[in-house]
């Protein structure tokens, strides 16, 4: 899955003035109150000068609230449990208890003072955004919201640094409502929810302090877009130098030590699945050998680890000499752009091989690959054994060891540019997680299913 972050600046002021007539070409969005702005939650909350003691104040009140529940929950808990034991001295059993929990609880409060710390903001329903910025910037930003079916920001208008290059933007189906010195008017014309500053030379810092103050009295938030994109929220962190806020780039863990438990999992888990489905892979292997001529499994080099390289095992898909008519297909493939070779209704591809490519079937046998600790059950997929066609991005990819799955494998498998497909495979290296293994093993499942994008 891609995510997106942003320093959010609010005010929460009164809302004056009126409304203009709205075009045909963006839809309105009711006022809303200040009230209700409030209660949006942002990314990074910046306060000011008079709000920040009050927001301290109501910091320090919530965490003596949360610190006496605490205390009650446990003092009522161990009182019910001496009483069920026939404790001698209950009273004093909960008394104590109640004490431990106290001084646990506000020992280890979230939060202390009026430190600023950056939060994630995930916004459950839709929201709609004007975007600020350059038509490059604003261009790739509309096409990178509309490619995530997670994403719940809409799109509105565009206001441009650049007026000149305005087709980029329209091209798209977004209208362009003026240039810097039109947000405001933009603002209520279409009622955002938001302004996205996207980076650009001609938005200074004096012009964001400018743009920010000009939509006080709108009720907008304010969402400045960083240049760096597609970094997990745990290796950024927000630090202030000078007034200035800066964000902290954590680099990627790629340390053999943080992995043996991925590698431990592995290899129980490819060991479990090749016991549970030998029944499965037989009966494929003895429809594999009847369909066509030719060996069961298909044997390939590729690049594993650190540019080793080793033997990949699938189910034999193709026919035999799938490989020598290989080059006479040049012009069908699908990917010319990369390494990646994929043809829709690839004449090579046997009656068997549809299902066993449609569903995935014909991967079963790299659990082998994975209990030998070639592979891995989630990672980049292991490509040609060319280390002369890998540039230096695409070396990245070989930092971690390759996989059955993957994150551009649940994003749209075939159907995804060469570009894309890289794209999302440095991700994966750069924002690693055991969590998001386990996201992209439960997608997978309902991609399997579905189908979609195998060929």
């Amino acid at each position: 899955m891609v995510y997106a972050y942003a320093v959010n600046i609010r005010f929460s002021l009164r809302v004056q003035g009126g409304s203009t007539a709205m075009p045909p070409t963006v839809a309105p969005r009711p006022r809303l109150s200040s009230t209700e702005t409030r209660r949006r939650a942002p990314a990074v909350r910046l306060d000011t000068a008079a709000a920040a003691p009050r927001r301290r104040r109501r910091t320090v009140e919530a965490d003596f609230r949360t610190a006496a529940r605490a205390t009650c929950f446990v003092a009522a808990g161990v009182g019910v449990l001496g009483w069920f034991l026939a404790s001698e001295q209950p009273a004093r059993d909960a008394l104590c208890a109640a004490l431990v929990a106290a001084l646990v609880s506000l020992a280890f409060r979230p939060e202390r003072g009026g430190h600023l710390r950056p939060r994630r903001a995930e916004w459950r329903r839709p929201r709609s955004v004007l975007l600020v910025g350059s038509a490059r910037s604003a261009a790739e930003l509309t096409a990178k919201l509309r490619t995530d079916k997670h994403c719940v920001l809409r799109v509105l208008a565009v206001c441009l640094t650049d007026p000149a290059h305005a087709e980029e933007v329209t091209s798209l189906g977004v209208p362009v409502l003026g240039g810097m010195n039109d947000v405001l008017h933009a603002a209520r014309r279409c009622r955002p929810d938001a302004v996205v500053a996207l980076p650009s030379a001609q938005l200074s810092a004096e012009g964001l302090r400018e743009l920010v103050w000009a939509l006080r009295t709108e009720c907008v938030e304010v969402l400045l877009a960083p240049v760096l994109a597609d970094v997990a929220a745990r290796r950024i962190e927000l630090r202030m130098a000078a007034g200035m806020p800066l964000l902290l780039v954590r680099t990627p863990n790629l340390s053999r030590a943080a992995r043996i438990p991925k590698a431990l999992t592995d290899r129980v888990l490819a060991v479990l699945g090749l016991v549970l489905l030998a029944p499965l892979m037989a009966a494929i292997a003895v429809v594999v050998r009847l369909d066509t001529p030719g060996p069961v499994f298909f044997r390939q080099r590729r690049l594993g680890l650190d540019g080793r390289a080793f033997t990949m095992i699938k189910f034999r898909s193709m026919q035999r000499d799938a490989e020598h008519r290989k080059a006479g297909l040049a012009e069908l493939n699908q990917h010319r752009d990369g390494l990646l070779f994929k043809i829709v209704d690839d004449p090579r591809i046997t009656r068997a091989g549809l299902v066993l490519r449609r569903y995935s079937l014909d991967e079963l046998p790299q659990l082998f690959n994975v209990a030998a600790g070639q592979m891995s059950l989630v990672g980049p997929r292991p490509l040609s054994a060319k280390p002369g066609s890998y540039t230096e991005v695409m070396k990245r990819r070989l930092l971690v060891k390759p996989g059955m799955t993957g994150l551009w494998q649940v994003s749209g498998r075939s159907d995804l540019s060469w570009e894309q497909s890289l794209h999302l495979d440095l991700s994966y290296v750069e924002n690693w997680s055991p969590v998001l293994d386990l996201r992209i093993l439960l997608c997978t499942a309902a991609v399997v299913v579905r189908g979609t994008g195998a060929y």
